[in-house]
């Protein structure tokens, strides 16, 4: 299946297929957007757009496993989603428990491990359950890594990295030059390791173009694809059409010839 990209006069060019001898995307990071607007277009209540975009993360991380993929980061909740109607946010926090309860066993055959990202400490006791449940059972799966970003939000990362380092300065144990390496390390992503720890693509779906507080550090030099599906109506096939266009794609790294 071809993907297209439209141009100023809203024409559409091809930019690339899909191929499964082409490079495959390390880690690809994923905005799942739009669960909310999918069920109101149904005439639905929003929490029932949110739980047909968790019955659709399990599609998705299964065969970005099949793939090859070897990170997936997922932006499951941000530090301002706290805003959200009350109702919404309880079901959102609920979510998890039933979602690792049905999946975990999947994840294991799949030999895929959880991780998650973001500051646990605030969620509910039932959420954080949950989540330290997921990790413990899986934590001997040596296939793809499913990283939740939950309850994250990038700007906050950024300065607790900074505040983390500062401390570290002042108490004599960080002396060196804060390289970009040493400060990656400082990141919740830094356990990921320093050769997956920066997305290679990102997929924001629903239409939406912008970055929303999400992996600001480590998108620097992540390809871009936007779509207007709504994450519920995200496919496999979507999955692998913005792979085609990230395998389309001159990746120079601010240098005149591409990087292999």
């Amino acid at each position: 299946m071809f993907n297209f990209l439209k141009n100023n006069n809203n024409e559409e060019t091809l930019l690339g297929s899909f191929d499964t001898d082409k490079e495959i995307p390390k880690h690809i990071a994923i905005i799942m957007d739009g669960n909310g607007r999918w069920a109101q277009k149904r005439f639905l209540p929003r929490i029932a757009g949110h739980k047909e975009g968790m019955n659709n993360v399990k599609v998705i991380t299964k065969h970005a496993s099949q793939l090859g993929v070897k990170v997936l980061t997922l932006y499951a909740f941000s530090t301002e989603n706290w805003k959200r109607p009350t109702e919404e946010v309880d079901f959102l926090m609920k979510l998890p428990v039933d979602f690792f309860d049905v999946f975990v066993p999947e994840l294991i055959e799949e030999n895929v491990k959880v991780q998650v990202m973001g500051y646990q400490e605030s969620l509910p006791k039932h959420t954080q359950k949950a989540v330290e449940n997921a990790i413990e059972q899986t934590k001997d799966n040596t296939g793809m890594i499913l990283n939740f970003a939950l309850n994250y939000g990038s700007r906050a990362e950024i300065l607790t990295a900074v505040n983390d380092i500062m401390s570290l300065v002042k108490e004599e144990r960080l002396t060196e030059e804060i390289t970009e390496e040493e400060f990656a390390k400082h990141l919740m992503t830094a356990s990921l390791g320093p050769d997956l720890q920066d997305p290679d693509l990102l997929i924001r779906t629903s239409g939406e173009e912008r970055i929303s507080n999400f992996l600001l550090w480590q998108i620097a030099y992540s390809e871009l694809f936007f779509t207007d599906k709504y994450w519920p109506d995200f496919t496999s096939q979507h999955l692998e059409d913005a792979i085609g266009s990230f395998q389309s794609r001159n990746r120079r790294f601010g240098d005149v010839k591409a990087k292999k």
